[in-house]
């Protein structure tokens, strides 16, 4: 049962002003007049907007600024329940951080106004008294006799139940002997049972459980969940869900990759005996408008979903986990940036309950927050059930090094040979989609590139075309070299997975072999289908990119060999050390998670790098310790604010005439730095020029006040767009 708000939302009635928020990237919300229909705040509503008509929000009282002649009425109350307030007021903190307009966060929050109309009711027939002239057949009296029995049907399971066919059961409308009448429809979805027992926890994992569990209904906190690879994380964290169940509370569960989550969802069926609504970008129109109803009305109880999920309009959250919180998925860049993991601690704020943080490879934000005394780390070193870690070794490229045209290095070849014929499984890891990166001409060195942006085209031999990864432009490639009509002469540089899949597939013939990419799995069921084949030991050897790193759990998979360990180390990223030293550490624990042991070769150019010797050496507390030295030398986050400012527009001239004005007037505070106007890495994106303005600042600074007042100043030309990134993870 929902509990009830603590301050009912405040009435206005009518003849009164209102303050609506529409969902559009508008400055504010518009004032209206309260129709005969008293409204409150978080109402749905439809409104005027120029010549037509738009739905919006209730938000409160209105602010007086439009003219009382002016002041239009509210066309009607919608038929949904109200916004709840703290989703209100998680709009209203998630648009005054990111700096975006308030009306672009609602629409994240009330993103399927197809739920707005109520459900259709079900048609279903119940007996009636059957007239005195009513001619009784045997098909008939079946059709009474069950009718009598069972409760009320629809027109075609009664006639199923009796056996007989549709036209028994109309005719028997007709004569009136059945009546038909309207059922609301169905729930949704199940209720998750809380009191089902699960599996038996180790010491470690029910001290852990028993601390999540306490803290629901204790009011705010946020616990990090900090467990090897394959120490039972997930079970940890279910019995936080079951305490919040039981206390009459619904449930957020966060996966960077829900649509690849098939093991999460079978484990969560098999704990609670039932499965959780999903929320994810491959769900359908109709399922997205019934979840997000059943979601409003509290109907479902648990969402498992990614990071858009956070924006549903939950009546009576109650906890919020974050699974693999260090994954890089969590962050949107395009239109309102965020952090769905940072958001969900605030989220979890404004609503005054608990949230849960898990990984084996907590974020550097994430720990210090830990280490400063806000954030309480439980922590799970060991494997579960006896399973041991896996031992990682180099693969020294500069001393055993592929031959010429390959890229799988003889000690690897080696110990896929070993592997497969113990009758187990190998993974090959390549975080590269496609089968090159890079395709060139060998007579002139002319590189194919795409029309739009500033990015080679991709390879994809698997569908004859070259891609580009950004824009999604393809083409055939050409008969041609363009620059100097050579024919048949472009070659493919550097491996994507699909050629070292090839590559594998000559050195290893008798293996069946899968490729595990976006571009070969297309969604949920092809996840599941790919996830039963090698549970199922019908795959020998699975060639994936970094979607092989999201918690799968495969008994049999006892060899991780990482192609190009090295790729993700350079560049411009800050954050580049971190990230690959998770990611192969992610890659790393899908080997040996079971009884038998597990092995990991890195492949590598560069074995003294300390991402590598933190590898081997299982030390990552000294290296996370080394590189929050270096970002709080710098003053980098954790330990100062980013925030980027991208501008973009179709014409350069105008992009840089509007940078150039946008320097001049760049906000002047102590510690504060601007960095710019210069050309992005991605300096052509979907055929807009872009240009970079990095704001370095204290983390006392108040960023937001000074990039609204500096972004106030002047106003980009036509076609010149703005977007601003608070905390950017991404430089490109």
């Amino acid at each position: 049962m929902l509990s009830v708000a603590a301050n009912p939302p405040a009435r206005h009635l009518s003849g009164s002003r209102v303050a609506v928020l529409l969902p559009l990237p508008l400055a504010g919300v518009y004032d209206y007049r309260v129709g005969e229909q008293t409204l409150a705040d978080g109402d749905l509503v439809a409104v005027p907007l120029g010549r037509r008509e738009v739905w919006g929000v209730v938000w409160g009282p209105g602010s007086g600024g439009c003219a009382e002649g002016k002041l239009r009425p509210v066309i009607r109350r919608l038929d949904a329940r109200p916004l709840p307030d703290g989703v209100r007021r998680f709009v209203d903190w998630v648009a005054g951080y990111t700096l975006a307009a308030p009306g672009a966060v609602l629409k994240m929050a009330v993103s399927v106004p197809a739920a707005f109309a109520p459900p259709r009711p079900q048609a279903a027939c119940r007996l009636a008294a059957p007239p005195p002239a009513l001619k009784l057949t045997p098909a008939r009296r079946r059709v009474l006799e069950v009718a009598a029995t069972l409760p009320p049907l629809a027109a075609a399971d009664l006639a199923r139940e009796a056996g007989v066919g549709a036209a028994v059961v109309k005719g028997l409308i007709a004569a009136g002997a059945l009546d038909e009448i309207a059922l609301p429809p169905p729930p949704l979805f199940d209720p998750p049972d809380s009191a089902r027992p699960g599996p038996t926890l180790s010491p470690e994992q029910a001290r852990a459980a028993a601390a999540l569990a306490t803290a629901v209904g204790g009011g705010f906190s946020v616990a990090v969940l900090d467990g090897v690879t394959g120490s039972g994380k997930t079970e940890v964290y279910f019995e936080a869900v079951a305490a919040a169940l039981q206390a009459g509370r619904q449930v957020l569960v966060l996966l960077p990759e829900i649509a690849l989550s098939s093991q999460w969802l079978g484990r969560f069926a098999a704990r609670f005996g039932a499965a959780p609504a999903e929320w994810h970008s491959e769900l359908g129109d109709a399922r997205r408008r019934d979840t997000w109803r059943a979601v409003a009305e509290g109907q479902a109880r648990v969402v498992v979903g990614a990071r858009s999920a956070l924006f549903l309009p939950f009546p009576d959250l109650g906890l919020i986990v974050v699974d693999e919180e260090h994954d890089g998925a969590f962050k949107q860049e395009e239109g309102v940036a965020y952090h769905a993991r940072d958001m969900a601690v605030v989220r979890a704020r404004l609503g005054g309950f608990p949230i849960v943080l898990a990984s084996a490879t907590p974020s550097l934000e994430t720990l210090a927050n830990v280490q400063a005394g806000r954030y309480t780390r439980l922590e799970l070193p060991d494997r579960h059930a006896g399973a041991s870690m896996p031992a990682i070794a180099i693969v020294d490229l500069r001393r055993t090094p592929p031959p010429r045209g390959r890229f799988l290095s003889p000690p690897l070849v080696r110990a896929v040979e070993d592997t497969l014929a113990a009758g187990e499984q190998a993974m090959l890891f390549l975080n590269r989609r496609g089968y090159a990166p890079l395709t060139l001409c060998r007579g002139c060195g002319f590189r194919l590139q795409c029309p739009h942006c500033t990015a080679w085209l991709v390879e994809h031999r698997a569908h004859g075309r070259l891609v580009c990864h950004h824009c999604g432009y393809f083409s055939p490639l050409p008969e041609r070299c363009p620059n100097c009509e050579a024919e048949a002469s472009f070659t493919a540089c550097g491996p994507g997975v699909e050629r070292i899949a090839e590559e594998a597939a000559r050195l290893f013939p008798a293996a069946r072999l899968a490729v595990m990419a976006s571009d070969t799995v297309s969604g949920p069921q092809a996840a599941a289908e790919l996830i039963r084949r090698v549970d199922d030991h019908d795959i020998d050897l699975l060639v994936g990119t970094q979607i092989v790193a999201k918690g799968y759990h495969f008994p049999l998979l006892t060899l991780v060999g990482v192609v190009d360990a090295d790729l993700g180390l350079e560049g411009g990223d800050l954050r580049a050390g971190e990230r690959t030293h998770q990611l192969l550490s992610q890659v790393a624990g899908r080997a040996g998670r079971a009884e038998r042991p597990g092995r990991v070769l890195l492949q590598t150019w560069q074995p003294e790098h300390p991402v590598m010797a933190a590898l081997v050496t299982g030390d990552r507390d000294t290296f996370i310790a080394r590189e929050a030295e270096c970002r709080r030398v710098a003053a980098m986050p954790p330990y100062g604010r980013l925030a980027a400012l991208v501008v973009s527009g179709p014409e350069a001239p105008a992009v840089d005439g509007f940078c150039r004005r946008l320097a001049r007037s760049a906000p002047v505070a102590a510690g504060v730095e601007v960095l710019g106007p210069a050309p992005a890495p991605m300096a052509l994106l979907r055929g807009r020029h872009r240009r970079r303005f990095l704001v370095k600042a204290p983390r006392t600074a108040p960023l937001q006040t000074l990039l609204r007042a500096w972004l106030e100043i002047e106003a980009p030309p036509a076609g010149v767009r703005v977007q601003v990134d608070v905390d950017p993870y991404s430089f490109f």
